[in-house]
């Protein structure tokens, strides 16, 4: 990488040592919006269509076929940015960029407004935040033209970059869909296999709430909540390895474990088996169970200690459960040791992306 940056660089002495020109969007591109509604989405659609979220959705017909920049005019403002092209479709509060001077290459200036454009927008704001952009902001940006040659090799670089990216993502998530694989498939028993007993998750579990509402960060002993670890308390009420289950929010349903020494939020189930029961197998068929999909309401999900009681729960003999829960332990293991170490590959990659980015994209202004 060094010596890419050391091309470039000898690049811009060469081509451009007085500095380039800078132009505004206005005057060098087309800006403009969409027509279309979150609601026109069809996600059977052959064409994507740009909303204002990183997630592009499906629509069956197209407005545009170009190269081009979207970026949201509202929500995730100097956030989020899209390249395309070829046939897309765009929602009415979605800015596309369609450059109309040869002398700049798209996926450069894509780079440059990942680079600069938040920066700049801030500038222009009368508040801490930006949640919404018009037009003539999107034109007053200026953006750099150094000569052809080193734009292409900037935006092969940073393309790059992106790539690796993608891929370390890519990984992270096949492994995940490996482990739902495997588990889905050791799990799925038939009412007919006369080793199975069915029985309510009720008859074979005790099932009670956290009490703690501490909200603290201090305290020598963790809170366990919906989602792991959400405080600390002085004074601890379990030592048991227990399963726990987010009652309310959106996490309802999220199925984790308390160990050491530590206490229960009181948006918290607590699941307790009964002797002569796997506790890790229990652990991963409420896991498959996808248990959120039983939370009710709207604006506060919930799931009822009564509701799940009611649930069927498949119990094979358990030299059985210690063999499926021996396997899925190990593919849970490899799965969060990605979980831990990719992510955080992923996100040096990223710092290391947009040091690079932002040196590359840094240019002297030629003085008229």
């Amino acid at each position: 990488m060094t010596q890419a940056i050391n091309h470039i660089e000898r690049m811009i002495d060469e081509l451009c040592p007085e500095g380039v020109e800078y132009r505004k969007l206005g005057e060098i591109a087309e800006i403009g919006t969409g027509s279309s509604n979150k609601q026109d989405a069809d996600c059977e659609g052959q064409y994507p269509f740009y909303i204002r979220s990183k997630n592009i959705m499906r629509l069956a017909t197209y407005e545009f076929d170009e190269e081009a920049i979207i970026i949201p005019g509202e929500g995730g403002v100097g956030e989020i940015f899209h390249y395309v092209n070829g046939k897309y479709a765009l929602h009415q509060r979605v800015y596309r960029i369609h450059l109309l001077d040869d002398r700049l290459n798209t996926k450069f200036a894509y780079y440059h407004m990942q680079s600069a454009f938040k920066a700049f927008i801030m500038k222009k704001a009368v508040s801490a935040t930006v949640t919404s952009i018009r037009k003539p902001m999107i034109a007053n940006f200026e953006i750099p033209l150094p000569p052809l040659p080193i734009q292409r090799e900037v935006a092969r670089i940073l393309d790059l970059f992106t790539a690796l990216t993608a891929e370390l993502t890519a990984e992270l998530q096949a492994r995940q869909k490996q482990y739902r694989y495997y588990r889905d498939r050791l799990l799925a028993f038939s009412h007919d296999d006369t080793r199975v007993r069915w029985m309510r998750l009720g008859e074979v579990c005790e099932i009670k709430s956290g009490r703690n509402k501490s909200k603290a960060n201090a305290g020598a002993y963790p809170v366990y909540g919906s989602t792991g670890i959400i405080a600390y308390c002085d004074n601890y009420v379990y030592t048991e390895t227990q399963i726990l289950i987010a009652r309310v929010g959106a996490n309802a349903g999220y199925t984790h474990v308390g160990t050491g020494k530590y206490d229960v939020s009181d948006n918290t189930l607590i699941i307790t088996p009964q002797k002569g029961i796997n506790f890790r197998f229990m652990y991963h068929t409420l896991v498959n169970l996808n248990l959120n999909r039983f939370a009710k309401g709207g604006g506060q999900p919930l799931i009822t200690a009564s509701c799940i009681k009611k649930l069927s729960i498949p119990l094979p003999p358990i030299e059985e459960q210690r063999r499926i829960a021996s396997i899925l332990d190990r593919f849970e293991r490899l799965t969060t040791d990605l979980a831990e170490g990719l992510p955080a590959e992923i996100r040096a990659r990223r710092q290391q992306y947009e040091h690079y980015r932002d040196r590359l994209l840094t240019f002297k202004r030629k003085t008229t």
